[in-house]
C-alpha cells in the first residue's frame, strides 16, 4: 500500500488546494507545523503571527473533522524542530511514505528549499501547481494583455465579447476625494475564540519584540469568518468602493476596502469566488460598474500580474535598486512619532491594525520611501513584517516596482512619486500637520513638496526621457538657478535631520 505524506504551508489553507486532490484519508497523512523561521526571517508583527498560526490551527480541524488524518506541530511542542524540513524529516521517519506531495509553495527561497530535499530523501518529492491562482506561470509567459485576457477567460463582466460597458477601465472615475464624511461601515471582526486566544498567549509570551499591538485581535481565522468578511463587503462597501478607493481620511484606516487580502493570501478565500461574488452585486443593480470592475481587477487582474511578474524575474528582482537607493529606513516607520502627520497617521494604523489601504501603501509611506531615497532591502524588509497580507510574492513587486521604481520599469511605467499636493487633495492628513502643505521652501514647507524636486534634479539622468513625466522635466527646465538651489538646500537640511534622528 502507497504511502503520501502532504504537506500543507502556512498560506495553502483550502480545501481544493492541489496538494490534497487524489488525498485517501485511509493511508495518506497532512502535516502542518508552525515553525520558528516562518515568521522571523523577517520579525513578523504581531498580529501576522496571531493570524497566521490561528488560521492554521482552524484549518487543521476543519480538516480533523472532515475525517482527514492531520499531523499538526505546534510552535511550542517540545519536538518542534523549527523549521518544515526538519519537520517533514522528523514525521517521515515516524511513519512510512512513498511520496512527499506539496503544492508549489507561494515564495521562491521556500520552494528553492523544497527542490533541495530531493537530494535529502530518499522518496519522490511531487511539487503540484498552485491552483489557488488563476494564471499559471507557462500562461503568465506569453500573456501580452493578461489582465484582460482572464477576464475574457472567465467571462467576467463581459458582454458579447466585449467588456461590460465598453471599458476595460474606470480609474478615470475611482478618485474622489473623501471631502464630505458620511457613515463608513465596520469592517468585518470577530470576537477570538479559544485557539485564537491561545496563539495570542504564545505570540505575546515568544515574541515580544516583535513591532505591532498584539491586541485587539479582530481578524476572521477560518473559511467560514473569511466568506462572511466578503459578504460584508459586498453588502456594505462596494457600492462606495469604487469613489473613494484613493481617498484617505483621519482615524478612519479602513474606509470602503474590501481587507480580503488576508484571507486570499492564506487561501481561506479564492480570487474567483470573490470577483463572481461582486459581479453579481452588478447585475443586481447593488454596485456601480467603476466599484465591480477596479474591485475584479484588483483580484484577478492586478493580483495574477504581480504573481506572474514576480516568478518571471526571481531570484534577481530583490536586488534590483533603479537608483541605488541608500538611505536608512528613518525610525519613524517603527515609532510614527514625526511631525509629518500623514506618515505619523499611517504608521501608527499599521501599528495597531497590521494593515494599511494601498494609497496610504503607495502614496504616502511608499511615496516619501521614493523620493528620500530609501534603501529598497529595507523598505521591503519593512512592508514584509507591517502587513499581515504580505508574502514575498506579492509584496516584492509591490513595493520594488510600483512603489520604489527600484526595477527600473518592470512593473510600473513611472514612479509613484507626488507632492504634498497629492496628499492634501486625496486626504485630510494635512489639516493637522506641522507643516504647511502650501509653502514650497523653508523651515516649515511640507517636506513633500522640495523632496518631490529634489528626487527629479538626483535622477534626471534616469528620468527624463519617460513619456509619462516629461511636463514635470520642462517645469524643472523653466526653474531658475535660485529655485533649484533653495529646492537642494531644503533637502538636504532635511536628509540631515533624518539621518541624525
Amino acid at each position: 500500500m502507497k504511502r503520501s505524506l502532504c504537506l500543507i504551508l502556512g498560506d495553502q489553507l483550502n480545501l481544493t488546494m492541489s496538494s490534497l486532490l487524489g488525498f485517501d484519508p485511509q493511508k495518506d497523512l497532512i502535516v502542518m507545523s508552525e515553525v520558528r523561521e516562518d515568521v522571523t526571517y523577517v520579525k513578523y508583527h504581531k498580529k501576522k503571527i496571531v493570524f497566521i498560526f490561528s488560521a492554521m490551527r482552524h484549518f487543521a480541524e476543519d480538516l480533523k473533522q472532515r475525517g482527514y488524518p492531520v499531523k499538526y506541530t505546534k510552535l511550542n511542542d517540545r519536538n518542534n524542530t523549527g523549521s518544515i524540513f526538519e519537520e517533514v524529516e522528523r514525521i517521515r521517519k515516524i511513519y512510512e511514505f512513498d511520496k512527499i506531495v506539496v503544492t508549489e509553495p507561494s515564495e521562491y527561497r521556500v520552494l528553492e528549499d523544497i527542490k533541495k530535499w530531493k537530494s535529502k530523501f530518499s522518496i519522490p518529492i511531487e511539487i503540484r501547481s498552485d491552483n489557488r491562482f488563476l494564471c499559471s506561470h507557462e500562461e503568465f509567459v506569453t500573456w501580452a494583455e493578461g489582465r484582460k485576457q482572464l477576464r475574457k477567460k472567465y467571462q467576467i463582466l463581459m458582454s458579447d465579447g466585449k467588456p461590460e460597458g465598453g471599458e476595460w477601465n474606470y480609474d478615470i472615475k475611482n478618485r474622489k476625494p473623501f471631502k464630505k464624511k458620511f457613515n463608513i461601515p465596520r469592517t468585518y471582526t470577530s470576537n477570538p475564540d479559544a485557539i485564537t486566544c491561545d496563539v495570542i498567549n504564545l505570540v505575546s509570551e515568544h515574541f515580544p519584540d516583535h513591532f505591532g499591538q498584539l491586541q485587539p485581535f479582530h481578524f476572521g481565522v477560518t473559511r467560514c469568518q473569511a466568506l462572511e468578511a466578503l459578504d460584508k463587503f459586498i453588502q456594505q462597501r462596494l457600492v462606495n468602493f469604487g469613489d473613494y478607493q484613493d481617498a484617505m481620511l483621519q482615524d478612519e484606516p479602513w474606509m470602503f476596502h474590501s481587507h480580503l487580502s488576508f484571507y486570499l493570501n492564506c487561501g481561506l478565500l479564492l480570487p474567483l469566488e470573490c470577483a463572481k461574488r461582486a459581479e453579481e452585486s452588478y447585475q443586481k443593480g447593488k454596485a456601480p460598474l467603476n466599484a465591480v470592475e477596479g474591485f475584479i481587477r484588483q483580484v484577478i487582474g492586478w493580483r495574477e500580474y504581480v504573481r506572474g511578474v514576480y516568478w518571471f524575474e526571481m531570484p534577481g528582482y530583490e536586488s534590483r535598486n533603479f537608483f541605488n537607493a541608500q538611505r536608512k529606513l528613518p525610525d519613524f516607520f517603527w515609532s510614527g512619532v514625526t511631525k509629518m502627520n500623514c506618515l505619523k497617521q499611517c504608521v501608527k494604523e499599521t501599528q495597531k491594525n497590521a494593515y494599511a489601504h494601498h494609497i496610504q501603501r503607495l502614496m504616502v509611506l511608499g511615496n516619501f520611501s521614493l523620493i528620500a531615497g530609501l534603501d529598497p532591502k529595507e523598505v521591503n524588509n519593512w512592508y514584509s513584517i507591517v502587513y499581515a497580507d504580505a508574502y514575498q510574492w506579492v509584496e516584492l513587486p509591490n513595493v520594488t516596482g510600483m512603489v520604489l521604481f527600484a526595477d527600473g520599469g518592470i512593473l510600473g511605467s513611472k514612479p509613484y512619486a507626488a507632492s504634498g499636493a497629492y496628499i492634501n487633495k486625496m486626504s485630510d492628513y494635512c489639516k493637522g500637520c506641522h507643516f504647511n502643505v502650501n509653502k514650497k521652501n523653508g523651515s516649515n514647507a511640507c517636506p513633500f513638496n522640495y523632496l518631490y524636486w529634489d528626487f527629479l534634479i538626483r535622477n534626471k539622468d534616469k528620468l527624463s526621457d519617460n513619456h509619462r513625466l516629461v511636463m514635470m522635466y520642462k517645469t524643472l527646465e523653466r526653474m531658475s538657478d535660485e529655485k533649484i538651489q533653495t529646492i537642494k538646500d531644503d533637502s538636504n537640511h532635511f536628509f540631515g535631520m533624518l539621518d541624525n534622528a
